[in-house]
């Protein structure tokens, strides 16, 4: 049976992953070291065999996939469905702001009640796996054989490595998610499976792990 082998990338930083404030599907863009951090994840690929270079459309991820394609004279591919969960009224607040304005809301967030959906709009969990495991197959069936890269957001890789690991959505987080860093999966008809993850090497101690970007 063939596969596809992804590499899943989350974005290089922004200044909001610095505030710890949560960005959902606000478009912030990168900051200096996040653009720092695309070009070191663009150099240590450069060498790699990669067909295509799929990415959110959200400026962040698509910023980090334009210096990795550039680097393997390809173009970005960008997809709606891989974008970050929608956090509703959550976006653009710092957690410190939610535990004081919605204490209740907040504690189903970290707990990660499955069907909790933040007001405003707001994704379930349950809403987030389903649309990541179907927009992450329609791509990885078009590439059947080859490797392809897949950049995008810090819920979007924590969905992945479940869906690879066979882990519950409330099961408690013992990977990091960090920006930049590259994971390695294969993805076959039959679901996902993990290779590697966390490779990040190629950048500076310090990159922020919280997967609300």
């Amino acid at each position: 049976m063939e596969f596809t082998r992804i590499l899943a990338i989350r974005h290089g930083e922004t200044t909001w992953n610095q505030d710890k404030r949560l960005q959902g599907h606000l478009d912030i863009p990168l900051n200096e070291r996040g653009h720092w951090q695309a070009r070191r994840a663009a150099e240590v690929l450069r060498e790699e065999p990669i067909a295509a270079v799929y990415s959110s459309d959200l400026s962040r991820a698509h910023q980090t996939a334009c210096a990795i394609a550039a680097a393997q004279g390809l173009s970005v591919q960008a997809h709606s469905g891989l974008r970050e969960r929608h956090f509703g009224d959550f976006q653009g607040k710092t957690w410190t702001e939610l535990e004081v304005e919605e204490p209740e809301a907040t504690q189903a967030w970290r707990t990660r009640v499955p069907d909790f959906a933040p007001h405003g709009g707001g994704e379930t969990l349950l809403q987030l796996r389903e649309r990541i495991a179907a927009t992450l197959s329609e791509i990885a069936v078009r590439h059947a054989g080859e490797q392809i890269v897949v950049v995008a957001h810090g819920g979007v890789l924590d969905i992945l490595y479940r869906l690879a690991t066979g882990l519950e959505l409330q099961a408690p987080r013992t990977w990091t998610v960090e920006n930049a860093a590259i994971n390695r999966l294969l993805w076959t008809p039959e679901g996902l499976s993990l290779v590697g993850w966390a490779d990040s090497g190629h950048l500076e101690a310090g990159s922020d792990d919280d997967v609300s970007a």
